[in-house]
C-alpha cells in the first residue's frame, strides 16, 4: 500500500510540474510553444540510469564506471533542460516570465523523477523493475 501512495504522490507532483510548463506556453501574454521542447529532456533523463542499473553489478559497494558515466550523462541532460529556456529567453523567443514558469516546472519534474528513483530504485519489495 505504501508503494501505491508513493506512486500517486509522484504522479500528482508530475502533473503540477507539467502544469507549470504548460502555463509558461499557453498563457495569453506568452503564447509561444517553444518551451515544450524540454519534454524531450524529461524523457531522456532517466534512460542512462536505467541502462546502468541494468548493466552494472550491485555486488560491490564502490562506484563503477558505467554508473558514473550514467550520472554524468544524466547531469548533462538536466543542465540542458534548464539551459534551453534561458537561451530562448535571451534570444527573445520567449518572455522571461515564461522562462521562470518553465524553470519551475523543470525543478518539479526533475525532483519527481529523482523521487521515483528513491522510492522504487532500491532492492526492496517495491522496485521500478515491476512497473
Amino acid at each position: 500500500m505504501a508503494g501505491i501512495k508513493a506512486l500517486v504522490g509522484l504522479s500528482f507532483s508530475g502533473a503540477i510540474g507539467l502544469t507549470f510548463l504548460l502555463l509558461g506556453c499557453a498563457l495569453e501574454q506568452y503564447g509561444v510553444y517553444w518551451p515544450l521542447f524540454v519534454i524531450i529532456f524529461y524523457v531522456l533523463s532517466p534512460i542512462p540510469t536505467f541502462i546502468s542499473r541494468r548493466l552494472s553489478d550491485d555486488t560491490d559497494s564502490s562506484s563503477n564506471a558505467c554508473r558514473e558515466l550514467a550520472y554524468f550523462l544524466t547531469t548533462g541532460i538536466v543542465v540542458s533542460a534548464f539551459g534551453l529556456p534561458v537561451i530562448l529567453a535571451r534570444k527573445t523567443t520567449i518572455a522571461w516570465g515564461a522562462c521562470g514558469l518553465v524553470m519551475t516546472g523543470n525543478a518539479v519534474i526533475f525532483l519527481t523523477i529523482f523521487g521515483f528513483f528513491v522510492v522504487f530504485g532500491g532492492g526492496d519489495d517495491f522496485s521500478w523493475e515491476q512497473w
